[in-house]
């Protein structure tokens, strides 16, 4: 059976967004998808969507919608108030929603980015291998923008299912944030590389699917902030000539000409993606091989998580949890 989500009230910076669009990078087009593929990999699990569905992202504020079927619902990405036909549910858990019963999803606490994956998957048209929404270039998703109250979305074929939770939490630990040193750390004097390493730098407010620019001590290029452009890919660390370090995120572009001092290993992008604006954090350089190594680790951990979801109990229409429940 197909359906329709309705949005009754959008989310901030609400898109589809699904695991991304790989292989176009040589065309110039970036992978797009969820900024947090881990929490967007869990909540699909939840509801029993195969691997790659699409899902609703959003920045702080989810929204409010509606399903015209039952369906699974689950929220995640960081801990917030939820609430199904306006009874209390749990975030990182799968619930059950009755036809026609709004859910409601309130700012998210020590996040930024949430995911909500109803069962089934958002089933917009496929472009270039995806379903994602990359704003810059208009593209996928739902016209290839932001959703906007009263926008529609199709459903896919409910798949069989129950309510799941998870037995265990998903690590982000308050620790550095881990780098590869470069391609351009060489612009830099050994005093600077020092500065970057030893010195706390926060998110900034001026931050989106495209870029995070950080606040933090003024970084110079020894060597100037004009470079011939080269690749870059999402975690690149960019200097330009204000000394701002920036990050790119999953809708950056695929070549710059800002020396890059380094780059953000896979394993610690989400949790550098999901701080809230302000958080300090400092910055660990690891070589390439270990951050192979700490790729592979983090991706059996979410394995782990994924084939150890439990039953919980459903929430629309039946007992709900009372429990409180501690943000992964």
């Amino acid at each position: 059976m197909t359906g329709e989500i309705t949005i009754h009230r959008a989310g901030m910076l609400a898109t589809i967004q699904d695991a991304g669009r790989h292989g176009m990078l040589r065309h110039g087009v970036s992978s797009s998808g969820a900024v947090d593929q881990q929490a967007y990999a869990i909540a699909n699990a939840l509801v029993g969507n195969a691997q790659g569905a699409a899902v609703i992202e959003y920045a702080m504020v989810g929204g409010s919608f509606s399903v015209d079927r039952d369906c699974l619902v689950a929220v995640t990405g960081g801990e917030c108030a939820l609430t199904i036909g306006g009874k209390t549910a749990r975030p990182w858990e799968s619930h059950r929603v009755r036809r026609g019963e709004q859910v409601t999803i309130d700012p998210l606490k020590g996040a930024t980015w949430g995911y909500i994956a109803v069962s089934g998957g958002i089933e917009v048209p496929v472009v270039l291998g995806s379903r994602s929404t990359h704003l810059r270039f208009g593209m996928g998703g739902l016209e290839g923008r932001v959703l906007a109250d009263g926008d529609r979305l199709p459903l896919g074929p409910e798949p069989d299912g129950s309510p799941l939770k998870m037995t265990s939490v998903l690590p982000r630990p308050d620790a550095p944030v881990r780098v590869v040193p470069g391609p351009q750390d060489d612009y830099f004097t050994p005093d600077m590389l020092h500065v970057f390493f030893s010195r706390p730098f926060a998110p900034g407010p001026m931050r989106d699917r495209m870029a995070m620019i950080l606040e933090g001590p003024q970084l110079t290029a020894a060597h100037g902030h004009d470079i011939v452009s080269d690749g870059t890919r999402a975690g690149s660390i960019q200097v330009p000539l204000s000394g701002r370090a920036i990050v790119l995120m999953a809708d950056s572009q695929t070549t710059g000409g800002y020396p890059k001092i380094a780059t953000v290993i896979s394993a610690d992008f989400p949790r550098l993606a999901q701080m809230p604006t302000g958080q300090t954090f400092l910055w660990r350089r690891v070589t390439a091989d270990h951050a192979e190594e700490l790729a592979l680790a983090a991706r059996r951990r979410l394995e782990e998580i994924v084939a150890t979801l439990a039953p919980s109990q459903p929430v629309g229409g039946g007992k709900r949890h009372r429990k409180e429940t501690r943000a992964p």
